[in-house]
């Protein structure tokens, strides 16, 4: 059995359909596949639209790129993200365009960087929380602009109370590079995600059942393993306390024409109560739409009701998951997988090569009669 059917179930479901003698049971409790990389095409516009927010597929791994490749037919797609800032329009990530807009100046790469290092606070020798971070290497004119805003409405707190880990690497460029993201390979499936989850799961050993909630105290001894993609804490029945997440919600509009002329635009003034604005079309150029859907975007602290979407990770929940990940290794039959079960922020790439890789242990573990790891990964 597989509780859940984003693309760590179905990419489990695809490998061991295909590699191993086995028939396959997949819940799900939502009314369709794809977990929160569901896509549809809005009755009104015809546009594809990604109903849980945009997914740009990049990775830079040429063996998860044939593999989604060899499924659905992707078309190349550059995410460009433009930032709104004190009414006016920037380029993001912060590059050598979006430093010369903002202080009004013409430098050059090399000039760029000697100018931002006067800019940063060298009074902050070790960085102790997310601001900090940021001053120390962009100082507060970038951070004002462009970080501090978007993260306070992003997270429900204010950047003191981040880790400084959130900011690992400062996303600055000093050329004129706009492309969101640096992997080689990027693109966007042409009938949407929906579809390549669906190849996936086209298999006659492979049987859905959607609107179908799991409770961890059903008898599944009928099974002869359960991988469960759900949230860690819900299967111990929340036992330990709620891991903390983030969750979304939409403002869906439409309009005539191009509503912003791009993709995403980001909203950097706290006083903007969402944190970006999507529009759809833009996400696959090679269609032609004279209307527009576009949806404003608000981060709030994520409700038992709420569909959890990013894992905060702050001490407190770090604390919860060692005690979700003791109780879990003593169960038999049970392998946790993916962002919600193992509580990490992962990338689409990341999750499809981590179940591609998780298959092939499992089934080495099953040819020799040795007991699977619980978890894909050892780090928590």
């Amino acid at each position: 059995m597989i509780i859940g059917s984003g693309f760590s179930g179905a990419v489990l479901a695809h490998q061991l359909a295909t590699k191993s003698d086995c028939t396959i049971d997949i819940w799900d409790e939502r009314d369709h596949i794809g977990g929160n990389c569901h896509t549809e095409r809005d009755p009104q516009t015809g546009i594809m639209v990604h109903q849980y927010g945009p997914h740009i597929f990049n990775t830079d791994k040429k063996e998860i790129w044939d593999f989604v490749n060899s499924l659905v037919e992707f078309r190349p797609y550059v995410h460009r993200v433009k930032a709104m800032s004190n009414g006016k329009v920037y380029s993001l990530p912060v590059n050598l365009h979006t430093i010369n807009q903002l202080f009004q100046r013409s430098f050059t790469p090399d000039e760029a960087k000697a100018f931002l290092e006067t800019l940063g606070d060298q009074s902050i020798d070790d960085p102790k929380n997310f601001e900090e971070q940021a001053l120390r290497f962009i100082g507060k004119e970038l951070y004002y602009a462009f970080f501090y805003g978007y993260t306070k409405k992003q997270w429900g707190c204010e950047p003191t109370e981040l880790p400084a880990s959130i900011l690992k690497r400062i996303p600055v460029r000093f050329n004129y590079d706009d492309n969101y993201h640096n992997n080689i390979f990027t693109g966007i499936p042409v009938e949407g995600y929906t579809a390549l989850i669906q190849k996936l799961i086209d298999h006659p050993c492979i049987r859905v059942s959607l609107n179908k909630k799991f409770d961890p105290a059903m008898d599944i001894s009928g099974y002869d393993h359960v991988f469960y993609t759900g949230p860690i804490d819900a299967w111990f029945n929340f036992k330990y306390g709620r891991l903390g997440y983030r969750t979304v919600t939409f403002e869906k509009c439409y309009a005539d024409g191009d509503f912003q002329g791009t993709a995403q635009m980001n909203y950097c003034d706290v006083e903007t109560p969402f944190t970006r604005i999507t529009e759809h079309k833009h996400f696959t150029n090679w269609e032609k739409h004279d209307t527009t859907i576009y949806f404003k975007e608000f981060s709030k602290e994520s409700e038992p009701t709420d569909i959890p979407y990013y894992p905060k990770r702050l001490e407190h929940d770090k604390g919860l998951l060692l005690q979700y990940r003791a109780a879990a290794a003593s169960l038999q039959k049970i392998t946790f997988i993916g962002r919600l079960a193992t509580y990490r922020y992962m990338d689409m790439h990341h999750v499809i090569g981590e179940a591609l890789n998780y298959a092939t242990v499992f089934l080495t573990a099953l040819a020799s009669q040795q007991k699977p790891p619980v978890f894909p990964n050892t780090e928590n």
